[in-house]
Formats: structure tokens, C-alpha cells, sequence
């Protein structure tokens, strides 16, 4: 038999069946695209060059599966339940496996480093660690002007935290170090916990005769807030490590985190004006800075320093330059141009040559300490005050820094471990402010540079340490005279990406206006609240949206595609069709406290069967109908009297006449023509309310709920029992098993509502419905 004719003949076999009133009572034909028990004669039909995608069918015969008789074929496998004990002691217990197997995940370095191919991933390394370095130099100094520490701290940074992450961190390609938003952030908490007009034992800014002791003074005390920023930051990182807290990146999404940070790269070009101008003003932090800061600066307008604005100006023009020429001709050159590091020295050599502070007022960077300072431990006595901002520079750091590495990982092919990477942060912010350096995390523009130019491990990231090293031990001193207004142009050329994202609100407004406003609610309060308290509000906004979708799901009516067993929306497509009598309802999201009036009330408009409605509607009815039966029954009674009153020939035809026109009992029964009832049964007044779609089954597809919680078993008991009272009968579909397990533990199951009410899938929920409805047409025809 050729396999179009075995297709014909299965295709006649079920619309047989399918006519066939008294078939499959206990047996369902399902249809599926695919291949089954034909399978082999597609293959070999296909391999002789046939075309059947179209036509491939398969026919699967078994019985309707409820849980009760699903749970009755299938034998679960045996576990050993473990008490917390034996927990305890397996996750205590040690061997040689598990010893190398925690070594090497607590450093990489030692199970990449030994494999490392010299040959084909040295030079690329090479030429990678000395472009990145290129840019960290001047990006450090830069960065270091955001946090209201001297430049030298900013070299810090970007030194021992990189080296660090060599050895702990999983990423290949990040390039740790300084960032525009932490370094803001580290700003802002310096700036509030020691203002421009801070006064100290012995100084003020009004009656010290050495202004330099002052300010000397003050950035001290700014470097210690740091330094104890970036120890507590470390140690919040380390601890979420240890506990598997990498999960909590999830929560900073990515329209809050871009939203995010481009109120933050506002912050940081407003920040940066006073630098570029020339100009003397106070540094503002928390809410409202940004229009303090600006208002401060429009102010001081007229003291602008024109030496410091044509040298930035020419900085800037000379980067974004520099810029457009790595983006156009990025396939041309083997390396990026450097512009950086080669405007700083321009701009060094030009301040040197003219000088530029003495002739014409330029602020410089100042004294650079030449050699690495000793270690000294942070002020412990800060980190009440500093606390909350900590942990929101910790998040913050380690979602920016392990989605940048996701990225990468997923790019060139390999995984990373989120619970290292916060492992990793917080060993090179803790450690590292034992040397002095702030809050560090992954540079978005260093990272492309190190992946662009051929970096292939963790030994890049290295080698650009080493070359601040250089800078910091040999040659550190020739800075000295580098304006200030050089590292604002650069920190402002850089910010070019971030400045970019407004071109999200047109994205999000197309895609999802939920997103958008997530955006919108981030860039605003981190805009005008600041940084820490704006990033609170938009993860709080970003959870409140996350409540409103489940208690504003999709609710919809579900129907069949003809001969198959797929069900889609009624209202989405033409060729949807539903059974007559049966409703299918869908929900796309879980049924827990929140939304489970939300869900019972949609449930009632869309299926149109409001039990509540019918049940009153009744009862009403049950009510009037009462009231005609005591109203015949004083007619009757008068009748009788007459009756009794009237002479004995005229007694029958006066009692016809009163049944005639009052609508007395005749043979015992009331005739009520327009009621339809014949007496006062509450089986027989039925009839007179009854559901307007005639619907005796409804199906409630739980193919979108994730769990159930105790409310939410009880309003879907209670679903149950309404809709029974009006005769219709609940389903339940498509149920998975961690929800039965729920339902179970929640007692659901009992007497009323059995296991026989959920099924293993919408189809046979349907099929069974139909089945029962059949049986129950054949009892009441055979009555």
C-alpha cells in the first residue's frame, strides 16, 4: 500500500468514527502535525525525493486522560527524603573532588591559566592590554574628578582592582576600573558627608591662611568616605556570593538600568561643566543637584576662564574626531587611534609649554605622589552613614559589570559564573581599598576596546594594570601639569554612548509602553532624586508593574482549529471554531491573592455565565411563583366558600367558571401556559431561568499558571461549586505537576472536587465534556 492511499484509508477510519454517535467512549483519535506510526514510510518517501510536509498526519489512539487515571498508569520513582541534618553534613563533607572543584570556581585563573595557548593568544593579549591601557590611564585621572578625589586615587583604582580580577574574575573580555556612573555615585556620597564648606579643627574655609591646608584637608576626609565606600560595597558583594545572590541582577531590568544611567550621565555632564568653563562653584549631591549645579554654573558664567573653554573645546572636537574615525574605519586599522591618552599628552605638553596656570589661571591636575602609598585600613566608624549608598554602588556595580560579561560570553562562546563575578567585585573593591582606591566596576567602552583589538583572556586586563603601574611608579610626575578641563572634555566625549539611549523612549514606545514607562520613571527620579534614592524608586516602579501585569493579564476564549487538537483564540482568528455547549477559558498568569477576583470576574463576562446572577434570578422567580400560588389559593378558598353559600344544582358549573378564569388547579396541576411550569418543584423551576449561551461545560486552561496559592485554590473551588449549581460542569486542563503538587498541599482535592476534574490536556478535557454531555442526551431521551 503506497502511503497516499494509507493516508486515505486513516483519514475515512476517523471521519468514520467521528460520525459514529455511539464511538469512542472510552477511546479518543488525536491528530497531530508531525510523524508517528507512518513515520517510516514518510522517511522512505522523502528519501525517493517526495514532498509531504503538508500532508503529514498521524492517527494515536488511547483512552481520555484525567489526573485520576494518569496517576493510576504511571509509578513515580523513589526518593529519599533527606532531613536538614543530612543536608548539612553532605554539603560539610569533603574530598579531594570537591576540594579542586571549589579551588578552581574560587580561582579561574588556575584552571585557565595552565591550558593558556601562548602561541595563538599572546599577541592578541598583548596588543589588547596596551590599547586598554592607553585609555585607562586617562580615564582614571578623569574618573577621579567624579568622585571628589584627587587624580592619583583614580590611577589606584586602576590598578589593583584590574590585577585582582585577573585571578578571581570568569569574564575574558570586561575591562574592570573606573566608570562614569559609579564614579557619580562615589561623588555624591562624598560630597554630602564632606561639603565644600565642611569646617575643621583648626581650618575653615574663611579663616585658614593656607587655603591648600584646607582643601588638602578635605579631600582627605572625601578619600576616606571612598576608600570605606569601596571596602563595604566589596564586603555586600562578597556576602551575596557566598550566599548564590547572583540572582539579584534580575531585578535591575534593562530599560531601569539604561534609564538609569542616563540620568546618570546627566549628573556627570553637568558635573563636569564648572571643569570645562573654569569656573568656582560648589560640588551639589541628592535631590535636585542637577538644577543646583546648573543654576550655580549659569551664575559664574561670567567668570568663565577662555584659556580653559578653547582648550577643552579643542579636546573635544579632537576626540569626537578621533572617534569617528575608529567607527568608520574599525575594519582598516589593526588598532583603535588612542586619542585619548594622546590629547592628555598634548594637552600636558601645551600647559607645560605655555603655562597655562600661571599666564592664564587653568586649573591642573596638581601633585601626583609618585610610587604606590601603604595600605591603611578604612574608617569603620563611616559605614552607618554610607550603608544604603553601599549597597546600591554594589548592585549596580555587579549588574553592569555581568551583563557587559553576558554579552561577551555569549558572543565568543563561553559561560560565566554570576555568583563569581560578585565574588570577584568584592574582593577587588574590599582589598583594593585597603590601597586606596574607590568603587570600581566594568567600563562599557574600555570592554569594547579589549575585545576589539584581539583580547582573548583575563591576561589583557593585566597587562593594562601593569601599564598604569608604569605611570603610577615611573612616570606619574609628568601629569602634573595636565588641565583640568582635558579630563572633563574626555569624560564628556565619553558619555557620547550613554547620551545615545534616549533613543530608547522611540524603541519603547513602539514595543512595550510598560517598558517605557519603567524608563521614563528611572531617568526622572534618578534625574531629580539622585542617583540612590532614584534607583530605589525605579526598582520599586519596575515591581508595582510587575504586580499590575498579573492582575492585568489577557483573558481570552479559546476554540479549536477543525481536526486538531490545537486550541487558539476565538476572537484572534477566523478559522477557530468552539463545541457547542463548551467553553474554553484562558488566563496568562498564575491565580494567587492579587488577581483571583480579577480572574473570577472575567471569567463570568467572557464565558457570559454569571452563576450568581442565575441563582438570584431564581430565586426570584421562586418568590413570584410563590406569590401566584398564595393568591390561587385565596381564589380557591372564595370559590369554595360560594361554594358552601350557593344553592346545590349551580356548584358545578360555578367552580368551572372560577377554574376557568382564575387558574385553579385542574387534575392537581396549575397552568401556567406563559411560566412553562406546572408546579412549585425546584427541579421544574428551572425552567424558568436558564443560562443564555446553554452552556454545560466549562474548561479552565491552566497551561499559564506557574503556582497557585491558598486563596487561590479557594476561589477555584469555589469556581467549581457556582458553576455546578447552575449545572454546569468545571474542568480543569493542561494542569502541570508542580501546581497539582500545590493544589494537593492546599487540601484542594476532596469529596466534591476529585482528581477526575483536571486532564492531562485541553483536548481531552473536551473530548470527556462531550462524551458526558452525549451520555447524559441518551438518559434523558431514554426517560
Amino acid at each position: 500500500m503506497s502511503l497516499t492511499e494509507l493516508s486515505q484509508v486513516i483519514c475515512c477510519f476517523v471521519s468514520c468514527c467521528r460520525n459514529n454517535k455511539g464511538f469512542a467512549l472510552e477511546t479518543v483519535e488525536l491528530f497531530f502535525l508531525g510523524s508517528c506510526s507512518v513515520r517510516s514510510a514518510m522517511e522512505d518517501a522523502q528519501e525517493s525525493g517526495g514532498c509531504l510536509e503538508q500532508n503529514q498526519k498521524y492517527c494515536v489512539e488511547r483512552p481520555i486522560y484525567n489526573q485520576e487515571i494518569l496517576q493510576g498508569q504511571l509509578h513515580k520513582r523513589e526518593r529519599t527524603h533527606q532531613s536538614l541534618r543530612q543536608k548539612i553534613e553532605h554539603s560539610c563533607r569533603c574530598s579531594s573532588k570537591k576540594a579542586k572543584s571549589h579551588l578552581y570556581s574560587f580561582l579561574p585563573i588556575l584552571k585557565w591559566l595552565p591550558r593558556y595557548p601562548v602561541k595563538e593568544y599572546l599577541l592578541g593579549d598583548i596588543i589588547s592590554g596596551i590599547s586598554t591601557g592607553v585609555m585607562q590611564l586617562p580615564q582614571g585621572l578623569a574618573y577621579a574628578l567624579l568622585a571628589a578625589v584627587p587624580p592619583v586615587f583614580g590611577l589606584y583604582s586602576s590598578f589593583y582592582p584590574v590585577f585582582l580580577y585577573t585571578f578571581f574574575g570568569t569574564s575574558k573580555h570586561i575591562s574592570i576600573g573606573t566608570f562614569a556612573v559609579i564614579s557619580m555615585m562615589v561623588g555624591g556620597v562624598a560630597v554630602r558627608l564632606v561639603p565644600d564648606e565642611v569646617t575643621f579643627v583648626g581650618y575653615n574655609s574663611t579663616n585658614t591662611t593656607d587655603a591648600s591646608d584646607y582643601y588638602s584637608l578635605r579631600d582627605d576626609k572625601r578619600v576616606q568616605v571612598a576608600v570605606t565606600l569601596a571596602f563595604l560595597s566589596g564586603i555586600i558583594q562578597l556576602c551575596l556570593g557566598f550566599l548564590r545572590f547572583g540572582f539579584v541582577a534580575i531585578y535591575l531590568t534593562e530599560p531601569l538600568v539604561r534609564g538609569f544611567t542616563t540620568a546618570a550621565a546627566v549628573h556627570v555632564f553637568t558635573s563636569q561643566l564648572k571643569y570645562l568653563l573654569g569656573v568656582k562653584t560648589s560640588r551639589y549631591s541628592g535631590p535636585l543637584s542637577v538644577v543646583y549645579s546648573l543654576a550655580a554654573v549659569f551664575s559664574e558664567i561670567t567668570t568663565t576662564n577662555i584659556a580653559a573653554l578653547i582648550v577643552g573645546l579643542t579636546c573635544i572636537a579632537l576626540l569626537l574626531i578621533g572617534k569617528e574615525i575608529n567607527l568608520r574605519f574599525k575594519k582598516k586599522l589593526p588598532v583603535p587611534i588612542p586619542m585619548e591618552i594622546i590629547v592628555v599628552i598634548i594637552g600636558t605638553g601645551v600647559s607645560a609649554g605655555m603655562n597655562l596656570t600661571e599666564s592664564y589661571g587653568v586649573d591642573v591636575v596638581g601633585k601626583i605622589p609618585q610610587g604606590l602609598s601603604a595600605p591603611s585600613v578604612p574608617e569603620i566608624q563611616l559605614i552607618p552613614a554610607i550603608f544604603i549608598d553601599a549597597v546600591a554602588i554594589a548592585i549596580v556595580g555587579f549588574s553592569m559589570a555581568v551583563s557587559m560579561a553576558k554579552i561577551f560570553a555569549l558572543k565568543h562562546g563561553y559561560t560565566i559564573d554570576g555568583n563569581q563575578e560578585l565574588i570577584a567585585l568584592g574582593i577587588c573593591n574590599s582589598v583594593g581599598s585597603f590601597f586606596q582606591s574607590f568603587p570600581i566596576t566594568c567600563s562599557m567602552s574600555r570592554s569594547l576596546v579589549q575585545e576589539s583589538t584581539g583580547g582573548k583572556t583575563q591576561i589583557a586586563g593585566a597587562l593594562s594594570s601593569i601599564m598604569v603601574l608604569l605611570v603610577i611608579v615611573a612616570i606619574g610626575y609628568l601629569f602634573e601639569p595636565l588641565p583640568q578641563t582635558v579630563l572633563a572634555a574626555i569624560v564628556m566625549v565619553n558619555l557620547k554612548g550613554m547620551f545615545k539611549q534616549f533613543g530608547d523612549v522611540a524603541h519603547f514606545w513602539r514595543t512595550s509602553k510598560i517598558e517605557l514607562a519603567i524608563w521614563v520613571v528611572a531617568f526622572v527620579a534618578s534625574l531629580f532624586l539622585g542617583l540612590d534614592y532614584g534607583l530605589l524608586t525605579a526598582v520599586a516602579f519596575a515591581m508595582i508593574t510587575v504586580i499590575y501585569r498579573t492582575q492585568r493579564p489577557q483573558y481570552r476564549i479559546l476554540g479549536q482549529i477543525p481536526d486538531t487538537d490545537i486550541y487558539c483564540d476565538v476572537e484572534e482568528y477566523e478559522e477557530v471554531k468552539e463545541y457547542p455547549g463548551i467553553k474554553i477559558f484562558q488566563a496568562n498568569t498564575s491565580l494567587y491573592f492579587a488577581n483571583s477576583e480579577s480572574y473570577t470576574s472575567a471569567l463570568k463576562k467572557k464565558t457570559g455565565v454569571d452563576p450568581c446572577a442565575i441563582l438570584a434570578a431564581r430565586k426570584k422567580a421562586q418568590k413570584k411563583h410563590a406569590r401566584e400560588v398564595k393568591k390561587a389559593n385565596k381564589v380557591k378558598k372564595k370559590a369554595v366558600l360560594k361554594l358552601v353559600n350557593s344553592p346545590t344544582n349551580d356548584v358545578e358549573a360555578s367552580v368551572k367558571h372560577e377554574i376557568a378564569n382564575d387558574g385553579l388547579p385542574v387534575n392537581g396541576k396549575f397552568a401556567f401556559v406563559d411560566a412553562g411550569v406546572q408546579d412549585g418543584s425546584p427541579d421544574e423551576l428551572e425552567h424558568f431561568v436558564e443560562p443564555k449561551t446553554n452552556i454545560h461545560s466549562l474548561i479552565l486552561d491552566f497551561t499559564p499558571v506557574n503556582f497557585v496559592d491558598s486563596v487561590g485554590a479557594k476561589t477555584l473551588k469555589s469556581v467549581i461549586k457556582e458553576y455546578k449549581e447552575v449545572g454546569v460542569c468545571v474542568c480543569i486542563a493542561s494542569c502541570s505537576g508542580p501546581v497539582m503538587n500545590e493544589l494537593t498541599r492546599l487540601n484542594f482535592f476532596d469529596n466534591t472536587v476529585t482528581r477526575e476534574l483536571v486532564f492531562h490536556s485541553i483536548h481531552d478535557a473536551v473530548l470527556a465534556c462531550r462524551v458526558k454531555d452525549r451520555s447524559a442526551s441518551q438518559t434523558a431521551l431514554h426517560h
